[in-house]
């Protein structure tokens, strides 16, 4: 019988060996910083972008800071420094660029990395977005796309959150609650007129003027007509002045009749930017008062050309653009408006959702995630996408789901 020798295989050696000299290779190719090669073989995964969150930060006339944070994810176990990752970012109001930047040599480490960045929304932009609102029906579709790229593997992750914002501005002209007029006058009796409703609706929109057309439904309660020529108006949105005007339109009011008296309002387009500073400066919320007056003839009961002040149309306007803020009015000393936003989480596979609404207007978000490859072998492309939708809350909180999704919910 033979003895076996030292130089003899040992059984089952050729594979463990093999096995070995895998284990051997992938440590070597981490260590040595062979980052590409060992995601090649499929050691390392790719990077992904988590989630963008969103705050506004300084604002004055000119422009308006936004403050983000983008969490990219690094799924290996291990500490490998991707570096090299490149971040590129921007923010459209119906397809309308507001803001955009890019931050280059970002490190990122194993699990999450917030990456903090700012970018500028150049404030003479906001009247031209306010114009394709109006135009939409009061509506716009916010887009945050998002962008990682790292030159080590050859790769980007892309993902994009589309929000809808509605509001309904127009109902602050509008009224059904009759209202009486008094001439306080010792001559006639009051009410001289009663103001039973109000109609508006947006009439042309451009970069000069947004125009209202309002319908004003005036009572006679007197046994004798009533002449009025003239209607006049202002209006404010956060102490700034953004129209004022008059109409001189002679309509008689027969005794106890109803007559619908028209008149054109506008708000001057170009001065909508002065009103952005002053709406997010006091956290994203606005106070609109129009000042109506008419002047009247009561000559036939005595009583002359009288001039008469209608109560303030009034109507608080709330927003919240990136879709979470805190509770509370008012901003900082500093200027910068308190609000934050969260424009989505995903998960692994790029999915997110946030969602929110307020008073006067829904938002909801439709994010999707994409992943492209510039180098490496395989099938290096996958996407994800998810849709939720919000409910009234005054601030988001994150919700773990079986599937590992994330969802937010806020207030709009």
């Amino acid at each position: 019988m033979r003895v076996p020798s030292e130089l003899d295989p040992i059984p089952g050696g050729t594979d463990r060996g093999l096995s070995t000299v895998r284990t051997v290779l992938v440590v070597l190719l981490v260590l040595g910083g062979s980052v590409g090669g060992a995601f090649a073989l499929g050691v390392v995964g790719a990077p992904s972008v988590g989630g963008v969150e969103n705050r506004f930060g300084e604002v004055t006339n000119e422009t308006t800071v936004i403050e983000s944070d983008l969490t990219v994810r690094n799924p290996n176990p291990i500490g490998v420094d991707l570096g090299g990752v490149t971040v590129d970012y921007g923010v459209s109001m119906n397809g309308i660029a507001m803001a955009n930047g890019t931050k280059e040599g970002v490190s990122v480490g194993a699990g999450n990395t917030s990456v903090p960045f700012t970018t500028e929304l150049d404030n003479s932009k906001i009247p031209a977005w306010w114009v394709s609102h109006v135009r939409n029906g009061e509506h716009t579709e916010l887009r945050v796309d998002a962008k990682a790229t790292s030159s080590t593997l050859g790769r980007s992750y892309s993902t994009q959150v589309s929000r809808d914002i509605d509001t309904s501005v127009i109902e602050a002209f509008r009224t059904d609650e009759p209202k009486p007029l008094n001439a306080s006058s010792p001559i006639v009796s009051d009410p001289v007129l009663i103001l039973e409703r109000t109609e508006a609706e947006w009439g042309t929109v451009n970069d000069e003027r947004t125009e209202i057309g309002m319908t004003l439904y005036l009572h006679n309660p007197k046994q004798y007509p009533i002449v009025v020529s003239e209607i006049g108006y202002d209006i404010h949105m956060n102490d700034v002045t953004m129209g004022s005007g008059e109409a001189a339109k002679t309509t008689t009011i027969a005794p106890g009749e109803t007559v619908a008296v028209e008149a054109t309002t506008a708000i001057r387009t170009q001065r909508l930017d002065e009103w952005w500073v002053s709406h997010l400066r006091r956290n994203q919320v606005t106070d609109l008062r129009m000042p109506f007056y008419l002047v009247i003839d009561l000559s036939n009961g005595g009583g002359g050309e009288q001039r008469i002040e209608l109560d303030s149309y009034q109507r608080t306007v709330e927003t919240d653009v990136f879709g979470t803020k805190p509770a509370g009015d008012g901003a900082g000393s500093d200027g910068s408006a308190d609000g934050a936003g969260s424009d989505g989480s995903a998960d692994g596979d790029g999915d997110e959702s946030d969602g929110s609404d307020s008073d006067d207007g829904t938002a909801t978000d439709t994010p999707t995630g994409t992943d492209t490859s510039d180098g490496g072998s395989g099938d290096d492309s996958t996407t994800g996408t998810a849709s939720s939708t919000p409910t009234a809350t005054p601030t988001a909180t994150p919700t773990s789901t079986p599937d590992g999704t994330e969802t937010d919910d806020g207030l709009f």
